[in-house]
């Protein structure tokens, strides 16, 4: 059995959020937009079967109940991405950047992979990697 997958993140700012993930990712949102020009939810498919969900802080305690949402640069997990080569995770790396992220790990040879992390506006860690083996 498959399973659909849609990975929900916690943001403080729907327009920060939405302009930086077209920025970093190329992902454009889906769906009917709101009073601020944003899709509601906001949503970017991944692929055919992975979604991510950016839900305003105020509204994630509706999922995650009497649990706190973790403070910027507290990470529970890290969001992983392919990419091609190391020239893809350079240009990533550099797209995050210039889109005002912090870069956690600058891109470079790992023993697993060629690989680059950084922060979206709201603490959550991406890493890029390109794997080393043929």
């Amino acid at each position: 059995m498959t399973y659909s997958v849609l990975v929900g993140l916690p943001i403080a700012d729907r327009r920060t959020s939405c302009d930086f993930y077209r920025a970093v990712l190329a992902l454009e949102p889906f769906g009917a937009p709101a009073d601020d020009g944003v899709p509601e939810p906001l949503q970017f498919a991944l692929n055919d079967g992975m979604r991510l969900m950016l839900i305003p802080t105020g509204g994630f305690g509706w999922v995650i109940g009497d649990r706190r949402v973790a403070a910027p640069g507290d990470s529970e997990c890290v969001l992983s991405l392919d990419a091609a080569d190391s020239a893809a995770v350079d240009a990533m790396i550099d797209r995050a950047r210039a889109a005002g992220a912090k870069v956690v790990t600058e891109p470079g040879s790992q023993p697993w992979a060629y690989a680059g992390a950084f922060e979206d506006p709201d603490g959550h860690v991406w890493m890029v990697a390109a794997s080393t083996e043929p």
